[in-house]
């Protein structure tokens, strides 16, 4: 894989107990896909380093006056964070590693912290914003906002140690930005997804669900529109956001389409087992992390071309693949003609995969984080 650091390549330490780890976030746990990332990632880290922490807006306090609303999507907020309760939680970890999740409040809180307490700082880049500013917004008020992004992200990029994508071809975008190390990291799994026992690979293909944000760039109204052609198959969209009222009014008109709103991470392992397939046809798709969710318990799935999820060969031979000259509905048509026994291998290598990727990611994180420490603090 491009770019990864000799120190993955080596298969160094599996734990470090010594290691303190700070996480800077501006996302809710588990509300978008970031917030979800880092959830999964701090369960399982945890154990094998001395201490780890995210510090990020908490969903206990709600929304406060010192809040503002995403551009494009109100039901997510910018939270500005109490700088007296960070600086004690940092006192107490004293951490050697910071990473910065986000390039909004709580992840330049992070840079200037690391700075102050003398801390390794890392940062992440999840999200290609040139890419949504076209879905979101006008072309002057895209290139505004796009241009403000670009200035923090170029401001925290060049003074990280290295940045962390999801996938290659964001390799070139943050080398632009400025940095002079880039590691492409894997993605961890839930630990709801690994310990339930899974239900049988599918036999055909009977039920489809899309989990996720009801968002312009997840392409939804190719969803509603698959289950409009395909009346005898039971579709299920679950997730929330500015979409939310046209896919209430789509379920409400279509008798084979159901909207379960949002869901928690066991919730959401239910509906995937008693899918058959899942979907993801987005527009613009980081990583997809869904999609490896679906396939660790032993579903189909299929996803856009476009998404960073195929740039993982131990996981990607097991994906059917949404071209761009193709409709959601066509290339259901097209699975309908796999014999069964075919879907049940797929669905069993898809989830052996998985497992392999999901362990090479947590080695990974371990080592990026201990080849980054820095003992002064």
């Amino acid at each position: 894989m491009t770019a990864i650091s000799t120190a993955i390549d080596s298969g160094v330490a599996d734990t470090t107990p010594d290691l303190r780890v700070a996480f800077f976030s501006d996302s809710l746990p588990e509300r978008n896909g970031t917030g979800a990332y880092y959830h999964d990632l701090l369960a399982h880290l945890a154990p094998r380093v001395g201490a780890v922490e995210v510090i990020q807006p908490s969903p206990r306090r709600g929304w406060t006056d010192l809040s503002l609303p995403l551009p494009g999507d109100p039901t997510q907020r910018l939270v500005l964070p109490d700088p007296f309760r960070i600086r004690r939680t940092m006192t107490r970890l004293r951490p050697h590693v910071v990473v910065g999740v986000t390039p909004g409040p709580f992840g330049l809180l992070g840079l200037w912290m690391a700075r102050r307490h003398g801390c390794a700082y890392i940062s992440a880049y999840h999200t290609n914003f040139e890419a949504l500013a076209d879905l979101y917004w006008s072309n002057m008020k895209g290139r505004l906002i796009t241009d403000a992004l670009g200035t923090i992200n170029r401001f925290i990029c060049r003074r990280s140690a290295t940045v962390l994508v999801n996938n290659d071809s964001l390799v070139d975008t943050v080398r632009s930005l400025g940095t002079d190390r880039v590691d492409v990291m894997g993605t961890p799994l839930d630990r709801s997804f690994l310990t339930m026992p899974p239900t049988a690979p599918p036999e055909e293909i009977t039920r489809i669900c899309f989990a996720g944000r009801l968002a312009a760039e997840k392409n939804i109204e190719s969803v509603i529109d698959a289950a409009a052609q395909w009346p005898g198959l039971r579709f299920v969209i679950a997730g929330d956001g500015p979409l939310r009222t046209m896919v209430e009014a789509a379920a409400a008109r279509q008798e084979n389409l159901e909207y379960r709103g949002w869901l928690d991470r066991e919730d959401l392992c239910a509906l995937i087992d008693e899918s058959s397939l899942l979907v993801l046809p987005s527009h613009v798709e980081t990583f997809g992390s869904i999609a490896l969710e679906a396939m660790v318990r032993g579903r189909l799935v299929l996803v856009s071309a476009n998404a960073g999820i195929h740039d993982w060969p131990l996981i990607a031979d097991n994906l059917f693949e949404l071209n761009p000259d193709e409709t959601l509905a066509e290339v259901i048509g097209q699975l309908q003609s796999i014999p069964p026994g075919a879907l049940r291998v797929i669905g069993e290598r898809s989830r052996e995969g998985a497992l392999q990727f999901h362990r090479e990611t947590m080695d990974q994180w371990v080592s990026v984080l201990s080849a980054h420490t820095t003992h002064s603090a």
